[in-house]
């Protein structure tokens, strides 16, 4: 019972928070922004519980619980963000796509049981989420970064969304700080899969850390071109979307084809 209501609350308090950032944002118009970052909170508390009652003070990384725990920290990510800089767009895509993995996790998906983990496993997937957050933030900014500079070249500068956006340098800023840091926790998570994960092979694990490796390549190849050359614009974008697509199919297309189209488990 205390699951689903506080599922319930969840999913109730992200689409309030979604309304509270999307009328005011395409009026060109503020609401008092406490507001939907109250909302919001409250959005992103009820479903950290959530999954706390749910998993039992567990792990639970099976596909649809794994969905709702990134777009728990996903969500959690996009207010830090908007206490630092307003950037309000983020919170009408990320809240209303998390209200939904939540309620597939929460009322569709089937029952699943925590993964059982020792700590030093534990520790390497809570920086390996936590640096999908960060990068999965850092790719929407991308897109946002995207959409202003194609308003700005069609001279829509008068459109109501692009007023509310911070500057288009404070995006592109904001935007390669949480590819620095993702960087930063993606290279802990290779590192401390070498260390604490025995066998590759045997644990299916060989295609994910292919593929993340791979994305760490992209990833440090931007932050270089960044630094050496000064790498900005779509050439940048272009870049970051590469790496997180190819992020997204080391752990969430592996997990796919493994648990739901070869029905193994993690």
């Amino acid at each position: 019972m205390l699951i689903s209501v506080l599922a319930a609350v969840a999913v109730a308090a992200y689409l309030a928070a979604t309304l509270l950032v999307a009328v005011p944002t395409l009026r060109g118009t503020r609401l008092p922004r406490s507001l939907g970052v109250a909302v919001a909170a409250a959005g992103v508390l009820a479903h950290a519980g959530y999954l706390l009652a749910a998993h039992r003070g567990g792990l639970d990384l099976h596909f649809f619980a794994a969905l709702s725990v990134v777009a728990m920290l996903i969500a959690g990510t996009t207010l830090l963000v908007n206490l630092a800089r307003p950037v309000d767009a983020l919170g009408v895509l990320v809240f209303p796509l998390a209200a939904a993995l939540l309620a597939v996790d929460a009322w569709i998906a089937p029952p699943t049981q925590p993964n059982a983990m020792g700590w030093q496993i534990k520790l390497h997937v809570i920086v390996a989420l936590l640096g999908y957050a960060l990068l999965s933030v850092s790719a929407l900014l991308a897109l946002l970064l995207l959409a202003q500079e194609r308003a700005l070249r069609n001279r829509d500068v008068a459109s109501h969304w692009l007023r509310v956006l911070p500057p288009l340098t404070l995006t592109e800023s904001l935007m390669f700080r949480l590819v620095g840091v993702g960087f930063v926790l993606l290279s802990a998570t290779l590192l401390s899969g070498v260390l604490f994960v025995e066998n590759l092979f045997a644990q299916h694990l060989v295609h994910k850390t292919s593929l993340s490796i791979i994305a760490w390549v992209v990833f440090g190849t931007l932050l270089a071109g960044r630094w050496r050359f000064g790498w900005r614009g779509r050439r940048a974008v272009r870049l970051l979307l590469i790496g997180m697509a190819v992020l997204l199919l080391a752990f969430f297309g592996s997990k796919f084809v493994l648990e739901l189209l070869l029905s193994r488990t993690p």
